[in-house]
């Protein structure tokens, strides 16, 4: 896990190190351990690095092997690497190092374009060649890994975060006014390649770009999500399911057990985190640490659930650490986690992934992760109401969007009205081929698009604030088909993810399976009230603001007048969503 970054230039003058220099600077907590610069006529090449694999220096990045002709970045995790590797070697490919980023390289090399099929993990890259001057850059399948690009003049950028973009100056900071529907209307989510900032662009999950030495560029998707099955598949029951869906876990999990450090877990005290501890354990891991945040009481709500991470740490004799976080700390420590963030994200657990993964990082490096159950195994709430929809489309906008496209255009100044771009985007996902079923194109879509851009987004920028790899066992890609070839009704049973709870069943606590579904809500933000509140009034109020001219003034002053009354169906704050976006403009663009 690491920062990468590059500049391409296509009208024949040199890449500007400088700039280069600083979107490596801006990376450094993503990779605390190393740094590489390399130059080559009009092309410029940045590294930060975690060591995870081969702790040595023959896996210092950028790297370039000089008889292939080839130089790579890579960013991320690639399970599968001693796979490959024999069978590199057994093409005649010899190594100098051990760890993941050569076998990219020398794959590349093998197979071309197409080595991306054969690769399980999670990456972002820049592959370049030195004889032809073309670039490939690549991400993986879900989109656990980011990587932003912006064009300037003569020329092209790209990073593992925006900020860094930002840091290199020359970006266009004029808000998109597409990205501004998506984020009003998706709970801040961005679907790519759009970001809130017209000048920068993120590569889409599963997807590789091509670019020729003169600047032309094109894409491709080497991977999407179908929702097919057999006949062997429509004839097996939930049980043969249960058996089948165990078996994939446990395959996930142990993939992402290949590292040269310790690999722990974090640990909610959800279904979801203890199967994977439950899983580790299974797999042999020795002196296996978890860790398990939580936060005060507040409005007759639990803050934590540290009962249930220690029923499972007990049941599997895990060095456990409870992190307590007091609520004054949420709140001194929240600018931060807003620095942290590469592009503005609105779920009230961000501040609380922060501190945990500050507090983790002092005895790992690698953790694994739960992030993409819900999505993948249906447990959310607006499945159900999909179920047998006549009107997909609207009962999903209806159960999952925060405002409607009036509620819209009363909360943006008109010169941001435009199209109604969040109701365009799902019909069109819902209508694309691959998935028939109501609840399958709503599976499908917040798989790929939703799950991507909130919570894996959020749990990246949070962990890589300090250097730590999180690793998603729910989103190894072989999973997730299997996932969808499991009927719906199966996903949806015993109250949502039925399948995936009987499967934990087999392996875990019944205590830890059989109990309400947790959430932990930041009071001051899920309230807002206090000092939070006043930041978000003065980010409002102030000259940044007034000319930015983002939204109505009416609408706020009517959200600042009750604070807590102005939710979205899914219980967010309406008036969060403004703050924080202004909030976060402000820290990076002034």
């Amino acid at each position: 896990m690491c920062g990468i970054a590059g500049e391409l230039r296509f009208d024949g003058g040199r890449p500007d190190v400088a700039a280069l220099e600083r979107m490596n600077d801006s990376q450094q907590r993503r990779g605390p351990d190393a740094a590489g610069l390399h130059v080559q006529g009009a092309q410029a090449w940045g590294h930060r690095r975690l060591k995870i694999m081969d702790l040595s220096e023959s896996a210092q990045q950028p790297m370039f092997d000089p008889a292939l002709g080839l130089g790579i970045v890579f960013n991320g995790a690639v399970y599968n690497h001693p796979e490959l590797r024999r069978e590199l070697e057994a093409k005649g490919y010899r190594f100098y190092s051990h760890g993941d980023t050569e076998v990219l390289l020398k794959a590349y090399h093998a197979w071309g374009e197409d080595f991306v099929s054969r690769l399980n993990g999670m990456f972002a890259f820049a592959i370049w060649e030195r004889d032809s001057g073309r670039v490939l850059l690549g991400r993986d399948r879900l989109g656990i890994k980011p990587l932003y690009y912006a064009d300037i003049d003569g020329g092209l950028r790209f990073a593992s975060a925006l900020p860094a973009l930002l840091a290199a100056g020359g970006v266009n900071t004029a808000i998109d006014p597409v990205a501004l529907n998506y984020y009003l209307s998706f709970h801040a989510v961005v679907p790519a390649p759009h970001t809130l900032l017209a000048g920068v662009r993120k590569l889409a999950p599963g997807t590789l770009m091509r670019i020729e030495p003169d600047g032309r560029r094109s894409e491709r998707r080497f991977w999407s999500l179908a929702y097919a099955r057999d006949a062997a598949d429509v004839s097996r029951g939930f049980e043969e399911w249960t058996e089948i869906l165990l078996d994939g876990l446990r395959t996930a999990v142990k993939r992402r057990l290949v590292a040269d450090v310790p690999v722990g877990a974090l640990l909610s005290g959800g279904v979801d985190s203890s199967l994977i501890v439950g899983l580790m354990a299974e797999a042999g891991v020795k002196n296996l640490r978890t860790y398990n945040v939580g936060f005060a009481d507040v409005g007759g709500e639990k803050g934590n659930e540290f009962e249930y991470a220690d029923i499972v740490a007990r049941e599997f004799g895990t060095i456990h650490e409870r992190i307590f976080v007091p609520e004054q700390e949420l709140l001194t420590r929240l600018p931060e986690a807003v620095a942290a963030m590469n592009e503005p994200m609105v779920s009230h657990d961000c501040i609380g992934f922060y501190l945990l993964s500050e507090a983790v990082s002092r005895h790992s490096k690698v953790v694994q992760s739960g992030q993409g159950a819900d999505e993948v195994f249906g447990g959310y709430h607006w499945y159900p109401k999909l179920a047998g929809s006549a009107d997909p489309v609207a009962d999903y906008l209806a159960a999952f969007r925060d405002r409607d496209y009036d509620e819209y255009l009363a909360t943006v100044d008109p010169q941001w009205h435009g199209v109604d771009a969040s109701a365009a985007f799902v019909a069109a996902s819902f209508n694309a081929p691959g998935a028939d079923d109501p609840v399958e194109k709503a599976l499908r879509l917040d798989t790929t698009v939703m799950l991507v851009d909130d919570p894996v987004k959020r749990v990246d920028n949070m962990t890589m604030a300090f250097g730590l790899e999180a690793r998603v066992p729910f989103l190894d890609h072989e999973l997730v088909e299997l996932a969808a070839r499991i009927p719906a009704r199966h996903k949806l049973a015993h109250g949502g993810k039925g399948v995936l709870k009987e499967a934990a069943r087999k392996l875990i606590p019944a205590a830890v399976i059989d109990r309400p579904k947790g959430y932990f809500p930041v009071p001051a933000l899920k309230y807002l009230q206090g000092p939070v509140l006043e930041t978000v009034r003065d980010a409002l109020s102030s000259r940044a603001a007034r000319e930015r001219g983002l939204f109505r003034r009416d609408y706020v002053d009517r959200l600042l007048a009750a604070p807590m009354a102005h939710l979205t169906p899914l219980r967010g704050s309406k008036l969060w969503q403004l703050g924080l976006l202004e909030w976060w403009l402000q820290r990076h663009l002034g």
